[in-house]
């Protein structure tokens, strides 16, 4: 194993194969963030609808669910970086405007976020419906109104709750950043990629790879503990060490 490999500049640019992957990287933290972002006000939002009372707005959440947790992601990002600017004139008029980092950039984002966002709506919905009915009723017994009763009762439990299966969410979507390469965002996978093909040091590149990931994803998952144990509610969730 060579790891002088990663200190040695690249060709035709200023850079070492180290600072190469860290750009990968950075493309990938932005992704996860505003990806994460996205899908946890729209799985909330989504998530809410389907534990109300309105039959119309449950089965409207209900068909996103199933629409974004059944095609694949890799069909997903085709969908959203080829197909939607070439059916829809304002969104090929939107994209022409950006070069084509940023469009990759957004595109990806995007289609993580939504992804994303069904997997978190289920969460929400199962958070909100493990709740004692009584709570819902003493919020209306308060004369909270629906919105009200969601804002101050349900969800700020429903949240505390949810936080495991949050962190698995979290730490998929960090991963599934690396589906982003196929629309050609240089993420880190398209970065380490690169760096094989054009070194043929396939093991040092992947290696390095999967320490980055790794890391990323245990840090997401610690900081995802400790708010766990800092809002946790006695009697509803174990916390894990």
């Amino acid at each position: 194993m060579n790891l002088g490999i990663f200190f040695q500049q690249m060709p035709d640019a200023d850079e070492t194969w180290a600072q190469m992957l860290l750009s990968g990287l950075n493309y990938t933290l932005t992704v996860a963030l505003f990806a994460w972002l996205l899908a946890f006000f729209a799985g909330s939002i989504v998530g809410v609808i389907r534990t109300t009372d309105r039959r119309w707005l449950v089965r409207l959440g209900n068909a996103y669910v199933e629409l974004f947790r059944n095609i694949p992601l890799l069909v997903q990002f085709f969908i959203w970086y080829f197909v939607l600017p070439g059916v829809l004139p304002s969104v090929k008029h939107w994209v022409v405007s950006l070069d084509p980092t940023e469009h990759q950039l957004v595109t990806a984002i995007l289609c993580l976020g939504f992804y994303t966002s069904a997997r978190i709506a289920e969460q929400v919905k199962s958070g909100i419906l493990a709740l004692p009915r009584g709570q819902r009723l003493a919020g209306y017994a308060l004369g909270l109104t629906q919105a009200q009763t969601y804002r101050y009762v349900l969800l700020p439990m429903a949240y505390r709750i949810i936080i495991p299966p949050l962190t698995s969410d979290t730490m998929s979507l960090i991963k599934n950043t690396s589906v982003a390469y196929s629309i050609g965002l240089v993420e880190l996978f398209f970065r380490t990629r690169e760096m094989g093909e054009i070194t043929f040091r396939y093991f040092e590149a992947f290696a390095a790879a999967t320490l980055i990931y790794i890391v990323i994803s245990m840090i997401a998952n610690r900081v995802m503990v400790l708010i766990e144990s800092r809002v946790a509610v006695p009697g509803y969730v174990s916390l894990g060490k």
